[in-house]
């Protein structure tokens, strides 16, 4: 999978890996001559007392120097140039992927580790496709021209590269293929890691309520060990593999020196000579130590890859249509702005039971449509089936008479308004996050919507009103002051369609009244579903929808229910008092 990435994502920038090539020759070139000019200045020059000589080739030798070192820093500005640029590229598919993805793929891969994947996994590639692009010239040049130099220097200690080579590959291709596992298992535990500490973030006042830091940070502890443990194990054999380079290299030189020595006390070759062979065996071994750089970080790129992959190639179940209706007009008038479903089933994948079996109703324009039911009864599951944040297994969805599915995604999202059970708050102002569903929205749309939402007086006293910033999640404001900001972002954006995910339970009763009041003069001729646990915030409904075990049990407005449906008489009596229930 690596190398498919490779391929796709590296062919945009292949004018500067061009370049790179261009560049690399040029200095892996220079560097090959530099030793054969070495040997004729110790032996026509030094030797022979010829100081002109060796000025005059000694100049040469400054002057491929100087062109070497600007070839090297041009090709790895223009290698780090494209290997920024396939990161980027990287990273941007993968969010646009995970944009695309639905509930039901995000919680299969979990946050933390599609993060590890759009950072850490990147990175791996990245440095991958760095290093390949300054040593993917160098290596092979200097390893095969520096053979081919060293034999025309001196044919009979050839054998030495003929044996030294192969113990390097061999000992490196050992210590390589142990390592494979180990990052594999790696990147498993720093999603671990990410997770832990996601989850420590986010619930730490419940850690702290319940007296649990030692605990939570005893489990961060064992993840933050676990990675520690495999990266020192991995860490000790990339550690190994240098030790064994630089000992062939050492024992490599000794051994040509020994035996070129031999030769030079028989005459049959130089001292200049010997010592350009030197050079070019260190080129040929220094070459194997660069590719055994590669040969380290290509098992970790390799997992890495095949994590991005993954990624890439999960197709979202819930898939724009292939001709999508561009209007929501309806086909049947009575449901202008309405929203219907039949005999709507849905069952989570791998799932022994169905969470929905058999919902129908019509929730009509103008009017509120409440849906309530206990813990588990499948009340969120059947609001995520509304926007199409997750597609029905049986039965169909309909807005304004046409089937969600036959829609494009923006433009059914377009039309609604959802504020979800835990409403979320995004870094930034007051203002950016209500402009958040209408970017042209002007300042008296804001302020009328944060009124209606009855969060007009908070914002106010807030030092800097609409510009008072917001931090990430809205946890620098209280729960109830977050759910009215999440209700006011969605009326900013006026929808046909307004669906409130159990948003009124952290407010006051009062609150609630007075939301609930200014909520239905503001959103006349909208329909409005509203899921809730509490029943003094949908006794004013004209319809109800009792929800018990995935299945309507009651239907009808709070009066009608109060006398035909079992179920809803027990969630009444269990929170309103007698009096209250007529």
């Amino acid at each position: 999978m690596l190398w498919k990435l490779l391929v796709e994502y590296v062919r945009p920038h292949r004018k500067l890996l061009a370049a790179v090539v261009v560049f690399q020759l040029a200095q892996s070139i220079a560097s090959l001559y530099l030793p054969t000019l070495n040997a004729d200045i110790i032996d026509e020059g030094v030797a022979k007392g010829n100081v002109g000589y060796i000025l005059s080739l000694g100049g040469v030798m400054l002057g491929i120097t100087l062109l070497q070192i600007v070839c090297a820093v041009i090709a790895v500005y223009f290698a780090a140039k494209a290997a920024m640029g396939v990161g980027r590229d990287l990273r941007d598919a993968i969010f646009t992927r995970v944009g695309d993805f639905s509930e039901q793929e995000v919680t299969r891969f979990g946050a933390p580790s599609l993060i590890t994947r759009s950072t850490n996994d990147v990175q791996q590639v990245q440095q991958l496709v760095l290093m390949s692009a300054t040593m993917l010239v160098t290596a092979p040049m200097l390893s095969i021209g520096g053979v081919i130099m060293a034999v025309r220097q001196d044919a009979q200690l050839s054998w030495l590269i003929a044996v030294a080579v192969p113990v390097l590959l061999i000992a490196v291709g050992l210590i390589t293929v142990r390592m494979v596992p180990l990052f594999r298992k790696m990147q498993k535990r720093i999603d671990t890691v990410n997770r832990v500490l996601r989850e420590q973030l986010t619930g730490i006042r419940v850690v702290r309520a319940f007296v649990r830091e030692d605990i939570e940070t005893e489990r961060f502890a064992r993840a933050n060990e676990d990675v520690t443990d495999t990266a020192l194990r991995a860490g000790r054999l990339m550690a190994l593999a240098f030790p064994v380079v630089m000992l062939v290299l050492n024992v490599s030189s000794v051994a040509v020196i020994w035996f070129g020595s031999f030769r030079i006390q028989d005459g049959s070759m130089q001292v200049g000579t010997l010592i350009a062979f030197l050079s070019y065996l260190l080129q040929i071994l220094m070459s194997v130590m660069m590719a055994t750089f590669m040969a380290v970080m290509i098992p970790r790129a390799a997992v890495s890859g095949d994590r991005i992959g993954e990624v890439l190639r999960t197709e979202s179940s819930v898939r724009p249509p292939l001709h999508p209706i561009s209007t929501t007009a309806a086909q049947d008038g009575r449901l202008r702005g309405g929203l219907e479903m039949r005999d709507v089933g849905f069952a989570y994948p791998g799932a022994d039971q169905p969470v929905l079996t058999g919902i129908s109703f019509t929730a009509r324009a103008g009017q509120t449509t409440a849906i309530i039911g206990s813990t588990g009864a499948g009340k969120t599951t059947l609001v995520n089936l509304m926007p199409r944040l997750f597609d029905a297994t049986e039965g169909s969805v309909r807005m304004n008479g046409v089937d969600v599915r036959a829609l494009h995604p923006d433009l059914l999202w377009g039309h609604i308004g959802l504020v979800p059970q835990r409403p979320y708050l995004f870094s930034g102002t007051v203002r950016s996050n209500l402009l958040y569903g209408k970017p042209d929205a002007t300042e008296d749309e804001l302020w009328t919507a944060l009124e209606i939402a009855q969060a007009r007086d908070f914002v106010e006293r807030m030092e800097e009103g609409l510009d008072a910033p917001i931090s990430q999640g809205g946890t620098n404001v209280s729960g109830g002051q977050r759910q009215r900001l999440a209700i006011a972002r969605a009326l900013v954006k006026r929808p046909e369609l307004y669906i409130f995910d159990d948003s009124f339970s952290s407010l006051d009763t009062g609150t609630d009244a007075r939301l609930r009041q200014a909520l239905k003069r503001s959103t006349a001729g909208a329909t409005l579903v509203i899921i809730a646990q509490r029943v003094s915030s949908i006794m004013d409904a004209d319809q109800i929808l009792v929800l018990e075990d995935g299945r309507i049990v009651g239907r009808g407005t709070h009066r009608e229910l109060l006398e035909t449906s079992e179920t809803y008489r027990e969630i009444v009596s269990s929170q309103l008092a007698a009096e209250e229930t007529v």
